[in-house]
């Protein structure tokens, strides 16, 4: 397959309309962009499937404009429709190998692991990274579960073949230590979009994981 580009994974910032201060997906998108943001989660929970598509279809032509990685969260049909870089899938969304056989080529199908077991199941299923965590203490994902930890983190990365972000509790005091350990990236909600100043926040974050980044930063084709 041919590639048209390479996801940066390297700091993934998903989206919550509840932490946001009253700022919609766009500003809070734009300002993260503008900050260093590599790739963006459009995650809605409360929303119907007209605003969730409406969403969608307006941060597609932002990321579009600004090179940036489009990854829709639960919903494979919203992704499909607007032609999102990928879909991200957690334990209790469709499984994995049904929307494996629903996506063309070049879309990227991201899988929530919190253990090794689910993080190997996740890849042979033909996830093409994994979001591990919780990480650390988090309050914005009620479903995160107890955190697994830094070395949790690094058995996973070494035991597994598709690149990995963090997740879970991560701002600028701790993101190091996640890439340290092995991960491609970190996903963050609450240290970026719940920020007084969103691209100041990103800014700070991407300089910490560029700084603990080897070289040879891990990247993922898209269509």
């Amino acid at each position: 397959m041919q590639l048209k580009g390479i996801l940066d994974l390297s700091l993934y910032v998903i989206t919550d309309r509840f932490l946001a201060r009253g700022r919609s997906h766009r500003e809070v998108v734009e300002e993260a962009i503008s900050g260093g943001a590599t790739c963006i989660q459009l995650r809605e929970k409360d929303v119907t499937t007209g605003e969730f598509y409406a969403s969608a279809r307006e941060l597609r032509k932002l990321t579009r404009e600004k090179g940036v990685g489009l990854i829709i969260n639960d919903r494979l049909d919203i992704a499909l429709t607007v032609e999102a870089d990928g879909v991200h899938l957690g334990q209790d969304d469709l499984p994995l190998y049904a929307a494996a056989r629903l996506l063309p080529s070049g879309m990227i199908l991201g899988a929530s692991a919190g253990n090794l077991q689910q993080a190997k199941e996740a890849q042979s299923l033909g996830a093409s990274y994994l979001g591990v965590g919780a990480i650390f203490e988090t309050g914005t994902k009620s479903d995160a579960g107890k955190p697994i930890g830094l070395q949790a983190l690094a058995n996973i990365c070494s035991n597994v073949s598709i690149p990995v972000v963090g997740i879970g509790g991560i701002d600028s005091s701790n993101a190091k230590p996640v890439i340290e350990a092995g991960a491609a990236g970190i996903a963050v909600i609450s240290s970026v979009v719940g920020a007084s100043d969103v691209a100041a926040a990103a800014r700070k974050l991407a300089r910490e994981v560029k700084q603990a980044l080897d070289p040879g930063r891990q990247g993922l084709g898209r269509g």
